[in-house]
């Protein structure tokens, strides 16, 4: 499966932004994607994935009640709403998809063999 993420963009502190991934090559319904984050200089965090199979989501929780997401199945595209921005949320952000991930080790990167090319968000005070 191949991922397009784009959405990106500078906002300032407290704005919304969403974020797409779309994906082409395989069977939508079978992959969980999830939402990473890397800032400069700092590793690859986990933000949100949504496992099709029983439509479960997860958030985590440093950006819990901020971020949520949700998926469009006609479009094979899953969003990443972003709202009240802070400055430390600046970061490439990147989707990602699994047809084997499991709830317990849905938030490790190392879980996903698919990547999209990442999209740039950027934060000011």
């Amino acid at each position: 499966v191949q991922l397009q993420a784009s959405g990106g963009g500078l906002v300032q502190a407290g704005d919304s932004l969403r974020l797409s991934c779309v994906a082409s090559g395989g069977t939508f319904s079978r992959y969980t994607v999830a939402w990473f984050r890397q800032a400069p200089g700092k590793e690859r965090d986990y933000v949100a994935s949504f496992k099709f199979s029983g439509s479960y989501t997860d958030i985590a929780a440093s950006v819990k009640g901020r971020f949520t997401i949700s998926r469009d199945d006609a479009k094979k595209t899953v969003f990443l709403q972003m709202s009240s921005l802070r400055p430390e949320d600046t970061a490439v952000y990147h989707c990602a998809a699994s047809s084997s991930v499991i709830r317990s080790n849905i938030a490790s990167h190392n879980a996903y063999a698919y990547w999209g090319q990442g999209t740039l968000v950027t934060v000011s005070s």
